[in-house]
């Protein structure tokens, strides 16, 4: 037994002391064709085939839709198994953590008497660009290994019900998220992802929203339209995408419109801010990023950037030697402005690049829709535009049972007739009518909003009579310099003609 260990030891030298004097002294190149012909000879002797599913695909344009099923199939089955488990939050799942395969950590499964193994892997890939937050591209992938025998059995039988399983589970398990995107300045650093997100429990129904029935019901028919429309959009050879302007005064319920949409579809949440993207590439990046059942929301678009490409110019930095200082270039580089264009957010909306993903919404705000660029909001661009202007009687209804919970009242009459007469938006009306302490009963609320639907109104009419005051003085101003210059040019006649005395 000792002679055996002996000879083990020397063996297990003499490969430590081969590889060492193969590591140091053979050049890379040799280096390289021996690892080939090995790699080679290897995969000859060996019965096993492995097949990887890299977490990205297409030079890391599309997250793998294949590895996401295969994450989510991994994370139910491998919790019982795997040795070394990683904890996360539940981003997507009712439970609030889940435990999967950690990294280079390997488990074994069986399917209709088959061995398989499942490997979770990250490699590293050092960047060259600099960076405050130095760091390197990050890719995971899984592996799947099989005896070469069962390779039908594999890619016809397991592979698509490992498919099918995670995606059901996915599905079983989704919970609607919140995404907006990091600033451009981090991609290269320390954030690995161009987009962050939360749980998305915002409990905007369309049966809350204070809008007219009828409004709500066209808005719901469309949304239902497009959602059942893969086939038509297929047919008449479109991308299957919808566009929205919604547009109204602030206060009016633009952003809980977009919330009832999200939870009607049940439908994951885009806010693209546009002035952290830092150009119209890094806003392609961005868009190909975002998954189909989805809505991507740019708010109050004609204050997000100066899209008309009018830019205010700078003045120019005096130079100096620090200007040769690669830190203080970075820094420049990340105080500049976006340059988001026009043209550029038309054709990632629009364009060949729009149909990278199906089933998506985009959505606008404005407060100002006069002030958009009408390239921007034409048909088949932005296909509804919807109005959400000031409460009327219907939307004050609806906020009476939400706040209130009361269907009438005796007072409903001489809050409608003031509604007519007063304008106040829906977000208003809401904090009026609010309970302030248990106190408030339905009468007391009610008698508030009437008494600041008054004032308001009293302060619309005030404000009213007093720009007709101003109306009437500047026509007055106008009248006496009208006067000023017929006097002015009759006086020049006469002292040319000579007439003057």
């Amino acid at each position: 037994m000792g002679s055996e260990w002996s000879l083990l030891g020397s063996f297990t030298a003499t490969i430590m002391i081969a590889y060492t004097v193969f590591d140091k002294f053979i050049p890379n190149h040799i280096r390289s064709y021996v690892q080939i012909y090995a790699h080679k000879l290897i995969g000859f002797l060996s019965p096993y085939i492995q097949i990887t599913f890299p977490e990205f695909s297409g030079e890391r344009l599309n997250h793998s839709e294949l590895f996401t099923a295969i994450q989510t199939y991994l994370v139910q089955n491998s919790s019982q198994r795997a040795r070394k488990l990683k904890a996360e939050p539940a981003a997507d799942s009712n439970s609030p953590f889940l435990l999967s395969m950690d990294d280079n950590e390997e488990i074994t499964e069986i399917f209709q008497g088959v061995k398989l193994w499942w490997g979770s892997h990250k490699s590293m890939i050092k960047t060259q660009s600099f960076s405050f937050y130095p760091s390197a591209d990050e890719k995971r992938f899984y592996t799947l290994t099989f005896h070469k025998r069962h390779r039908d059995l594999v890619s016809t039988t397991y592979i698509p019900h490992v498919l099918e399983q995670g995606k059901s589970l996915k599905l079983k398990n989704r919970q609607l998220k919140l995404f907006t995107n990091n600033s451009y300045t981090g991609w290269g650093g320390y954030r690995k992802s161009k987009w962050s997100h939360l749980v998305f429990e915002h409990p905007a129904r369309f049966e809350t929203l204070a809008m007219e029935k009828a409004a709500k019901e066209e808005i719901i028919d469309d949304l239902l339209t497009f959602k059942n429309g893969k086939e038509y959009y297929d047919k008449i050879g479109k991308a299957w995408k919808r566009g929205y302007l919604l547009y109204g005064p602030p206060g009016t319920g633009k952003s809980t419109m977009i919330a009832a949409m999200a939870n009607f579809l049940y439908y994951d949440v885009y806010d693209l801010e546009l002035t952290a993207v830092k150009d119209n590439t890094q806003l392609r990046s961005l868009l190909i990023e975002t998954t189909s059942k989805s809505i991507i929301v740019i708010e109050d678009i004609d204050c997000s950037l100066d899209l008309t490409g009018k830019r205010v110019v700078k003045k120019e930095k005096e130079k100096s030697e620090d200007a040769k200082d690669p830190v203080k270039k970075v820094e420049e580089e990340d105080n500049k402005e976006s340059k988001v264009t026009l043209s550029g957010l038309l054709n990632c909306i629009d364009g060949i690049w729009s149909g990278c993903a199906g089933e998506r919404i985009i959505i606008f705000t404005t407060n100002h829709v006069d002030k958009l660029d009408p390239a921007l909001i034409r048909s088949g661009r932005m296909d509804k535009k919807i109005e959400l202007s000031y409460c009327c009687y219907e939307a004050f209804k609806v906020l009476a049972k939400n706040y209130l919970d009361v269907d009438y009242h005796g007072l409903f009459s001489v809050v409608e007739g003031l509604l007519k007469e007063t304008k106040m938006t829906p977000a208003d009306v809401a904090e009026n009518m609010m309970p302030k302490s248990k106190r408030d009963d339905v009468e007391t609320c009610l008698k508030k909003l009437i008494e600041s639907l008054k004032k308001a109104k009293k302060k619309a009419e005030e404000e009213e009579a007093r720009l007709k005051k101003e109306e009437k003085e500047k026509e007055k101003e106008q009248e006496k310099l009208a006067e000023a210059k017929i006097d002015e040019k009759a006086g020049k006649e006469v002292k040319e003609n000579g007439f003057v005395h």
